[in-house]
């Protein structure tokens, strides 16, 4: 029997989870008890007890359920700490695997509208997560509510339990026959909301076009008619939850209504006790109805929601195939070896014709740059806002691919190195800073594990991070995710640190100062480039220009490079920021 890919995924991302699955399932069971022992104790409380004139006997077997249903709700309460440690792994595990996955394919060509891939699978990712968490907690409670009910309506009175479970397997096959319509029904909604992502995407990408070309309408259009289709996907699948009324009918209410309308006959005729019959519509009520009730709602949505979701999951991750993570030290990204694997020959960079739009319909952010960046070299590019110097810096550790022109690395083109050998080469500081939960210590020794302490106090003095170092408390300092109570600045140095450390002989820094003082800003870029190797700053004080070997200056009529005295002769441009930043 083929197993579906959902299955297959949720099956893989769950491995290692049985622990916590068995305990789970053993405190469910404890949770059903009082579900399974009410209506035996009801009828034994009203037959024995109160009809009997023995109301002490009746009101003892009703404290015998309450300390019943006390055991269950300790049972409860130690559920959802199991429940925590089977579900709340699996968001980690889905979103490293499809992200990773998505970024491997959309990473390399513009048409796919990456971001808008990975923000809609990560989206996937976490509804997974909440829904199985949803489901988890109901179908326990199906199980154990709605197999105790009959398991207790067996030992009640056989007859009546075998009626009742014919009309209830009869309302399950109503319910089944109908289940393939909802699961389509509802997987065009998901394919409809991501095509609503995706021509989204597009015209904000590309909106320069849509204003200059007068297309406001067209684009109005082209996302409306993805909004309609979804609209009518919404309304085709709340359709086919009308089901659910014959199966409520069929398997709580018709069963109930018939108990209740034969049980004088059935009191009289001797087949069932008063308590029997009390006992019997207590399973119905309090045990068979929620479990049929949840049957139609969470099986119709959250079960229904979650093997769609997962499935369209799963066709990512195969569609993806397994990427190849880029380079960086203090981000991520995905690149996908296109070849053998081959060894760049020096750190020498060179850009040749290269090319980049985030689509295809808007208009390039680079456009037939060439650069020669000499392995050593410290460069500094600036510009106005918009001209693609953040865009550049991904382009060189590979987080994007050009559509024209090439990208080498020692002459070896970037998509032909072995992706752990580019993060080993290139490494990225970013303007947001990662700071991971652990103490400083790992946290500067994460691109140099085992970093010895005189490593770490080089590094710090080197970026000016021993105030810090001071008031935390030295390298053993905790510190929680996201950096807790370092300031931005403070946490600027702790990557600019890292990357001191780092092995890579290409180190580029995207406005990673921004946070800093002037000073403090040329202090560590000071100590990163008497390093000795290439570093590349995305400048945003001319200052980072006026200390590099060479500038890059990009602006909208073409970029152009040399050093900061042959830039103030030849950019009008250059020049105007200059004097701008001075005074």
């Amino acid at each position: 029997m083929t197993v579906p890919p959902a299955a297959r995924l949720l099956r893989r991302h769950l491995r290692g989870r049985g622990p916590a699955l068995r305990r789970l399932a053993a405190w469910s069971a404890v949770e059903g008890v009082p579900v399974f022992a009410a209506g035996l104790l009801l009828a034994r409380a009203i037959d024995r007890g109160f009809l009997a004139g023995r109301p002490g006997t009746g009101l003892a077997w009703l404290a015998v359920l309450a300390v019943l249903y006390l055991c269950g709700a300790e049972a409860t309460r130690r559920v959802y700490p199991r429940l925590a440690a089977t579900v709340e792994p699996l968001r980690d595990s889905l979103v490293t695997d499809v992200v990773t996955a998505s970024l491997a394919r959309t990473g390399g060509t513009a048409d796919d509208a990456a971001g808008t891939g990975v923000a809609q699978v990560a989206e996937q990712a976490e509804a997974v997560r909440a829904l199985l968490g949803t489901a988890l907690r109901n179908v326990r409670q199906l199980l154990t509510a709605g197999l105790a009910a009959l398991v207790g309506l067996a030992l009640l009175s056989p007859p009546l339990a075998l009626a009742i479970a014919l009309s209830v397997a009869l309302a399950l096959g109503v319910f089944a026959a109908f289940l393939g319509v909802q699961v389509r029904r509802y997987r065009d909604v998901v394919r409809h909301a991501e095509r609503i992502g995706q021509s989204g995407a597009a015209i904000v990408e590309g909106v320069r076009d849509v204003v200059a070309c007068a297309a406001e309408d067209r684009a109005a259009a082209a996302v409306g008619a993805s909004v309609d289709a979804q609209a009518a996907a919404l309304r085709a699948f709340a359709r086919s939850r009308l089901v659910r009324l014959p199966v409520l009918a069929l398997g709580v209410h018709l069963p109930l209504l018939v108990l209740l309308a034969l049980s004088p006959a059935l009191i009289d005729g001797g087949r069932l006790t008063t308590g029997e019959v009390a006992g019997a519509a207590g399973y119905l009520v309090t045990g068979l109805q929620p479990g049929i009730v949840l049957l139609v709602d969470a099986g119709g949505t959250l079960l229904l929601s979650l093997a769609v979701i997962l499935g369209r999951l799963a066709e990512t991750g195969a569609g993806a195939g397994t990427g190849t993570g880029a380079s960086t030290g203090a981000g991520t990204g995905a690149v996908r070896p296109s070849g053998p694997a081959l060894v760049p020959a020096s750190a020498d960079i060179e850009l040749e014709d290269v090319t980049f739009a985030y689509s295809s319909r808007a208009a390039p952010v680079l456009t037939g740059l060439s650069l020669h960046v000499p392995e050593g070299t410290h460069l500094a590019v600036v510009g106005p806002s918009g001209t693609g110097k953040s865009t550049l810096a991904n382009v060189l550790t590979g987080l994007v691919r050009p559509q024209r022109g090439t990208v080498t690395l020692g002459k070896v083109p970037l998509p032909d190195l072995d992706g752990d050998l580019l993060r080993a080469a290139v490494t990225l500081v970013p303007q947001e800073s990662y700071i991971f939960a652990g103490t400083l210590r790992e946290n500067l020794a994460y691109l140099r594990p085992g970093a010895t302490t005189a490593r770490l106090d080089e590094a710090a003095a080197a970026v000016g991070l021993e105030e810090t170092l001071r008031r935390f408390g030295g390298y053993d300092a905790a510190v929680p995710p996201g950096g807790g109570t370092l300031s931005h600045g403070e946490r600027q140095l702790v990557t600019l640190a890292r990357a001191y450390l780092s092995a890579a002989p290409v180190l580029i820094l995207d406005e990673a100062t921004c946070h800093l003082p002037p000073a403090a800003e040329a202090r560590a870029e000071r100590a990163l480039a008497d390093r000795g190797r290439t570093l590349i700053v995305i400048a945003h004080r001319i200052s980072s220009a006026e200390r590099a070997h060479r500038v890059l200056l990009l602006d909208a009529s073409g970029p152009l490079a040399g050093t900061h005295r042959t830039l103030l002769g030849l950019s009008p441009l250059y020049a105007e920021l200059v004097g701008h930043w001075r005074t």
